[in-house]
């Protein structure tokens, strides 16, 4: 099979089986074989095509000519590639931590659930692929609709409070300000084709290009930079398999990727360099970095600290994308990777300390290792991950960012980088400490909960894959360096 047709494949499969999950709704064991069968062939799909990709081939196809000059068009390049290998895997790993969540708790609407989660990553692939602006703003508002359901699954009066806040925020930014911003390129340049280089060089002033700029950032709302972020910490009325979605799998990597791919080409990352269009986004996206991660050290909820603490990681991404050098774009690149195994996996675990335990905040975790050695250990290696320290692949990504800031002598970067992982760690590794070192209060024990042991099979496996998986990323860091190379390389 040629890698255009595998590129269009990869768009259909998870679409065919939102279809196939729809028709078994009332087996739920076929149900959940559709779901795990879609997710693992989109997986072989995308990983037949890193070969090509790596060779350097952009495989592609265009799939409709909306008017002249303007498809909806898709190519695999690097940056694409990396972001649906990253999707695509995990599709497979959340599925599975699903059927032992949704079962464990006696979800309604599961079949709802897995049909839109299906559709969520068949639109996650159309951005990863889209070969145009155009192409990445349909699936990119695909994305948003076919997440709202999910965000509101349980129906409750906060969870369609939630939805609203999720809708509004995402519809406002990307209809206010994305795309505005993406008729102004298209009628400065005529074309909104990502190309190496960019596109908008000499097209108007550098102020107007600076604005423009602007608009992008903060109309990609999904990358949920500061003032646009209140849709992150709202959505965590979700169950824990969405909020897994919404930070790792798809959602909010479809934000920061966005951002990314719009700096590298559609600016230029030469052109905003010497424009100095980028300059200010250090100071925002450093603001964000640092006033989230202190948001993160005073909630109590779980499930609220590490979303607090998601809105300060995508920053990361951003403000390496600033950066702008050849290092700092790999360090973004890989933070998106990195990110994605480490947050994952301290989702799962907060789900399955709610599923075993009942438990919610972070003071009542006391001991708790003990009971869930499993989930703990791989929450402390998802909080190794995210502070940034060896052996998990955090530590690569944000090393990339450090070489790239000192490269420029970016000393705010390199401030922001040193506060923030000292955050990090002051709001992580206390719960990892209270879990295997504290006492379980008597308090535990006289409720009923001081017996409890590890959540279903299927979360843990979950939990404990994805846990190795970035610890895997580190140590063999050719799984991933190579395609963050490539693009590092067309970035100038």
């Amino acid at each position: 099979m040629s890698g255009n047709a595998i590129t269009l494949w990869a768009l259909v499969v998870p679409l065919i089986g939102a279809v196939g999950i729809a028709l078994a709704h009332k087996r739920p064991n076929l149900r959940e074989a559709v779901t795990l069968s879609a997710a693992g062939l989109l997986f072989v799909l995308v990983l037949s095509l890193y070969p090509q990709v790596q060779a350097g081939e952009r495989p592609g196809l265009i799939l409709t000519h909306v008017m002249p000059g303007l498809d909806l068009a898709f190519e695999v390049e690097p940056l694409g590639m990396l972001f649906a290998l990253v999707a695509s895997f995990l599709w497979i790993v959340t599925s599975i931590y699903s059927i032992g969540y949704m079962r464990a708790h006696g979800e309604s609407h599961q079949t709802r659930f897995y049909v839109c989660f299906a559709v969520a990553l068949s639109s996650t692939i159309g951005v990863a692929f889209a070969a145009n602006m155009f192409t990445l703003f349909v699936f990119y508002e695909v994305l948003t609709l076919s997440t709202y359901p999910l965000v509101t699954h349980s129906g409750s009066d906060e969870a369609r409070r939630a939805g609203r806040v999720y809708l509004g925020v995402l519809l406002g930014t990307s209809i206010g300000l994305l795309l505005v911003a993406i008729i102004w390129t298209w009628s400065l340049t005529g074309t909104l084709d990502f190309t190496e280089g960019g596109i908008l060089r000499g097209e108007a002033s550098p102020m107007l290009i600076g604005v423009l700029y602007a608009m992008y950032v903060f109309g990609i709302g999904k990358a949920a930079l500061m003032p646009f972020h209140r849709w992150l910490p709202a959505a965590m009325v979700a169950p824990t398999p969405v909020s897994a979605l919404l930070h790792a799998v798809a959602v909010v990597k479809a934000g920061v990727f966005a951002i990314l791919k719009v700096s590298i080409y559609v600016f230029g990352v030469d052109y905003l360099k010497e424009i100095g269009a980028g300059t200010w986004l250090v100071y925002v996206a450093g603001a964000t970095v640092i006033i989230a991660s202190l948001v993160a050290l005073s909630k109590d909820n779980l499930k609220a600290r590490l979303a607090y603490s998601t809105v300060s990681q995508l920053a990361y991404v951003v403000i390496a994308a600033a950066v702008l050098t050849p290092l700092s774009v790999m360090g973004a690149t890989l933070h998106i990777v990195a990110h994605a195994f480490g947050k994952i996996t301290l989702f799962f675990a907060a789900g399955s300390i709610y599923t075993a335990a009942h438990k919610t905040e972070v003071s009542q975790l006391n001991g708790i290792g003990r009971r869930m050695p499993w989930t703990m250990a791989a929450f402390a290696v998802g909080a190794l991950s995210m502070v940034g320290l060896p052996p998990t692949f955090g530590f690569v990504s944000k090393w990339y960012i450090l070489l790239g800031a000192l490269e420029t002598e970016q000393l705010v970067v390199v401030g922001v980088i040193f506060a923030s992982t000292l955050l990090n760690a002051a709001y992580f590794l206390p719960i990892v400490y209270a879990a295997f070192f504290r006492p379980i209060p008597a308090e535990a024990h006289d409720a009923g909960h001081g017996s409890h042991g590890e959540a279903p099979l299927a979360m843990v496996a979950a939990l404990v894959v994805t846990a190795l998986g970035t610890v895997v990323l580190f140590l063999l860091p050719d799984l991933s360096i190579p395609l963050a190379r490539q693009l590092a390389e067309v970035a100038p």
